[in-house]
């Protein structure tokens, strides 16, 4: 009950880092299977 009534009264959000997360989770879901780590930190580094 404490998390609600904070999330609700605070003025802050963690919106910003929700979408990182979306972004990143999306990345992976893309390149599932295809390639090793290189490409993905490329591809990384490249959507940031």
């Amino acid at each position: 009950m404490v998390a609600v009534r904070n999330a609700i009264t605070s003025p802050w959000s963690n919106g910003q880092t929700e979408g990182q997360i979306t972004k990143l989770k999306l990345i992976k879901r893309q390149m599932y299977g295809r390639a090793k780590i290189d490409l993905l930190q490329a591809r990384l580094v490249g959507a940031t």
